[in-house]
């Protein structure tokens, strides 16, 4: 895929991940990179595709979130919280001497991405906000709360494929199997025992059931941060955790805000939709 590892320690020493995809060759070494930030449940391997289309001009990093992927789980569950995320990504821009740069955040990492402009807008060139705002939908949220920390144990790769699928179906109505076996592969791996298990540490449902704990502050203040940066936010026409008046809400208070809907998606779009795709090269051209 075009990508190297790399790794760094958080504040309390936990050993983080990423993926590293080079720019191409030719690429002004000035252009900031892009940092990709995933959701709750979900890990760097979601973008995957975003990378693989973006990396021939730009640099691409895509974080393993603690307690996913290729990163250390906390001995802390408390620690599973956004303005701790927050605090490892600011461990990983120092460690990698990033001063500025634009951010795809999906989710959870939308939230991180309005922590981070919160602490210094100035070093973020561009901003996406995949289905998520300063207020998010209690039924989205109910909905999230009911599976997260719950997924089971599947002897095949085709029956975790089926798994997600019963639990996503009204999020992707018009996914295959093909689609459901994609997306396995991005959000499961293989345990020690042979089974097939989400990749993520199940404690990160504890602090994210409690009252206020899918940000546990109000995001308003942190999204005005981000007033004079160009923005996109994206919206799947199916979410049940970003409503359209919200939407609304938030254009009006940029200076430079863009929006775009997602046909028969819900939360979240994976962004490569055709015309997800299209509005996040529109925000790109912008950058300067």
């Amino acid at each position: 895929m075009g990508f190297t590892d790399g790794y760094w320690w958080s504040n309390d020493g936990l050993r983080l991940h990423y993926r590293d995809y080079a720019a191409g060759r030719g690429v002004d070494p000035a252009r900031p990179p892009i940092l990709c930030l995933p959701g709750l449940t979900r890990n760097a391997r979601d973008f995957e595709t975003v990378a693989a289309r973006l990396s021939h001009d730009w640099r691409v990093i895509a974080v393993d979130l603690r307690g996913r992927g290729e990163s250390a789980y906390a001995k802390d569950a408390m620690t599973y919280v956004p303005l701790t995320y927050a605090q490892d990504v600011e461990r990983l821009l120092a460690e990698l001497k990033i001063e500025r740069f634009v951010s795809i955040g999906t989710s959870l990492g939308g939230i991180v991405t309005m922590l981070l402009a919160a602490t210094g807008n100035a070093r973020i060139a561009g901003a996406v906000l995949n289905d998520v705002g300063p207020v998010i939908e209690a039924a989205g949220l109910d909905r999230i709360r009911g599976y997260v920390g719950k997924g089971g144990a599947y002897p095949t790769w085709l029956h975790a494929a089926r798994g997600i699928a019963e639990t996503n179906a009204g999020v992707f109505p018009r996914y295959d199997l093909t689609d459901w076996l994609a997306m396995a592969k991005r959000t499961s791996r293989l345990s020690g025992n042979g089974r097939i298990v989400p990749d993520y540490d199940k404690k990160i449902a504890e602090p994210f059931r409690l009252p206020g704990g899918e940000a546990g502050i109000d995001l308003w203040p942190a999204f005005d941060a981000l007033a004079d940066v160009p923005t996109l936010i994206v919206r799947g026409a199916l979410s049940d955790l970003l409503a359209p008046a919200t939407v609304a809400q938030m254009v009006g208070r940029l200076k430079d805000a863009k929006t775009v809907t997602v046909a028969d998606v819900g939360h979240a779009p994976v962004l490569d939709e055709t015309e997800a795709a299209a509005a996040i090269d529109a925000l790109l051209a912008r950058i300067v």
